[in-house]
């Protein structure tokens, strides 16, 4: 089945935004648009990872039919194996490099009660799991209305068990139980994982959305009609978020159900502009610079996740971290807004080298 480029790109450019975002020089001199909603509202860095989760959606379009071909123990087995895979990636990501340093300066080994079970890799894998288990069983029809059931579900979940602040929603409660403190995110003051286990649910409707734009555009090629109805519902999604918002607050890290209507809606709209520019005018816009990282998706961002963890632990010039020290000393001089910018698309153009190289050698990781 032909590829379509515009769908790779998309992929592409989710992936290099999401390493400039989690790469800021200096967190406390970073721009503004850069930086996640603190918590109710949005910025643009919130739709990243839901913009993933829609490639992710995305490629099922051509996963599914080579399906077909094959035993229902195969595919479920590969589904089952490529999650583990994914989970297991991204657990281990939290826990490496095992060791922390104390106030002391001494190094310390992390044990498995204070490691954090829950995190971005693992949703992506429990999105793809229960994902790719509807996109196999359902018809499109079914998945318009598992869609939207579960995030009335959810709406009515959070409502009813608690509300929408970070201390007393069913979120964090629910994790608390199963978890217990220590295994949580406590990046926002206290124990609270941005990742839960309850709001994934309504981010599995990311992938499902991705799915059936995807599978949209492939049957029988692209037009201007697709195009405009693409554009078109992106908008209306978008307008049912923000009037969503107005009694479930759009919300990355509750992951609200506003949320998804509003990041699908936007990830429509950033499609058909792609789509417009790489196959409707006579001069396309060459995104070769984002195709690189399409090719590599998961290889480029678990390397710079990695990297930047190895640089935060390797300590120089005393008590600082090479990550810092490299900021200091190489980028700070811009000053501190631009200099931390200025940080992140260097770490982000690294990495780029790195998914380049491996195209030019054919080399393309897939789990």
């Amino acid at each position: 089945m032909k590829r379509f480029k515009a769908l790779d790109i998309f992929r592409g450019l989710t992936i290099c935004l999401m390493i400039i975002v989690n790469t800021s020089g200096d967190w406390s001199a970073t721009f503004s648009p850069l930086l996640h909603a603190t918590w109710h509202g949005f910025t643009p860095t919130d739709l990243v990872f839901p913009s993933f989760l829609f490639a992710v959606g995305n490629a099922f379009a051509f996963v599914k039919t080579r399906w077909a071909d094959k035993a229902l123990s195969d595919v479920i087995g590969k589904i089952l194996k490529r999650t583990l895979l994914i989970f297991f990636l991204g657990y281990t990501m939290y826990w490496i490099p095992f060791f922390k340093w104390t106030d002391t300066g001494d190094l310390a080994f992390i044990p498995f009660s204070e490691t954090r079970i829950l995190g971005v890799l693992q949703r992506i894998a429990l999105c793809y799991f229960i994902g790719a288990i509807m996109i196999f069983y359902l018809t499109k029809r079914q998945l318009w209305i598992w869609s939207g059931a579960i995030l009335l579900a959810y709406w009515g979940i959070m409502s009813v068990f608690g509300d929408y602040t970070l201390e007393n929603n069913f979120v964090r409660t629910l994790d608390l139980w199963l978890f217990g403190e220590s295994h949580l995110y406590t990046g926002d003051g206290i124990a609270f994982d941005p990742e839960g286990l309850l709001s994934t649910l309504p981010a599995v409707v990311n992938v499902i959305g991705g799915y059936l734009v995807g599978i949209y555009i492939i049957k029988g090629g692209l037009n201007y009609e697709k195009l405009a109805k693409i554009l078109l519902v992106g908008a209306a999604l978008l307008g049912l978020g923000y009037l969503w918002d107005l009694g479930f607050p759009v919300n990355k890290k509750l992951w609200t159900s506003s949320f998804v209507v509003l990041t699908i809606g936007m990830d429509m709209i950033l499609l058909s502009i792609i789509m417009y520019t790489t196959d409707f005018i006579k001069k396309p816009v060459n995104y070769h610079f984002f195709e690189v990282f399409g090719k590599n998706p998961l290889a480029i961002y678990l390397l710079s996740e990695y990297l930047a963890i190895m640089m935060y632990f390797i300590r120089v010039d005393g008590e600082k971290s090479l990550y810092r020290y490299v900021y200091e000393q190489g980028f700070s001089w811009i000053g501190p807004y631009f200099g931390a910018l200025a940080f992140a698309l260097a770490f982000m153009f690294l990495c780029w080298l790195v998914g380049w190289w491996m195209d030019r050698r054919g080399v393309y990781i897939r789990v």
